[in-house]
């Protein structure tokens, strides 16, 4: 009988806990258990003293401080995915065990795919207690797990658009625009989350709510006003303006 998925849920919000845990049951089945906590101090503990766990969902802000106050004072391998409603806390989940990051309110699909990149990453060799060890290998043999092309429908039928070729994507209700380096506009069915973690992270940056940029593209940077910054993109007429609230992590990024 195949080993049930051990989960460890840090989620300080009931109804954040009750529909997360409805979306991961309606993705994995019965297949797997979980343990729940809602504080720094329970999540310390909880990792200190526990068995390990395969996956380990967290929110950001919890009781009594962030998910990474607990994770700085435990050693240990689980991957994570951070399902949160603040998106400047980007760069530092992915200087920790993260490997996949969701923004509140998030889809059924959104976490379908968090789970998929999972599966992809660690699903095929035996879980131990090295497995993020293997997980920093594949990402420094380049063995990427992102998409180098996206698929797109047009009126002749789908047509491949290599990521690389993609200067800027917006979201547009319930679909993505995708502006590439010849100036045409193409439509995808996802949501800009969803895209988001398909993406390379060393080359597109998600800069507000509702826009991507790949880095480059950014032909000329000019401040703004509280903390943003303007961003000249190629062969976008209109400027591109950070959220304040990521502009910090979008410098560093800009130098890695």
């Amino acid at each position: 009988m195949q080993q049930k998925m051990t989960i460890l849920i840090i989620e300080d919000e009931t109804p954040a806990y009750k529909k997360l845990l409805n979306y991961i049951t309606n993705y994995l089945g019965g297949n797997f258990t979980h343990t729940h906590v809602r504080s720094v101090k329970d999540g310390v503990a909880t990792l200190k003293n526990a068995k390990t766990y395969h996956l380990i969902f967290a929110d950001i802000k919890i009781l009594n401080g962030t998910s990474f106050d607990i994770f700085n004072q435990v050693t240990f391998s689980t991957p994570i995915i951070f399902c949160t409603a603040y998106d400047e806390h980007l760069l530092k989940a992915f200087q920790t065990n993260g490997i996949a990051y969701i923004l509140k309110p998030y889809s059924q699909e959104e976490l379908n795919e968090a789970i998929k990149k999972f599966e992809t990453l660690f699903e095929t060799q035996p879980y131990d207690k090295d497995i993020f060890h293997q997980f920093k290998l594949l990402l420094d043999t380049k063995a990427s797990v992102y998409k180098k092309r996206l698929a797109v429908k047009k009126k002749e039928g789908v047509k491949l658009i290599d990521v690389e070729n993609i200067c800027l994507i917006e979201a547009f209700g319930d679909v993505c625009k995708l502006y590439d380096t010849n100036e045409r506009l193409h439509t995808i069915s996802k949501s800009l989350g969803a895209l988001y973690n398909e993406l390379p992270p060393n080359q597109f940056f998600k800069v507000n709510r509702s826009q991507i940029v790949h880095i480059d593209y950014i032909e000329n940077i000019a401040p703004h006003s509280k903390n943003r910054l303007y961003l000249k993109i190629s062969n976008i007429a209109d400027l591109v303006i950070t959220s304040s609230k990521v502009t910090r992590d979008f410098r560093v990024w800009l130098e890695h």
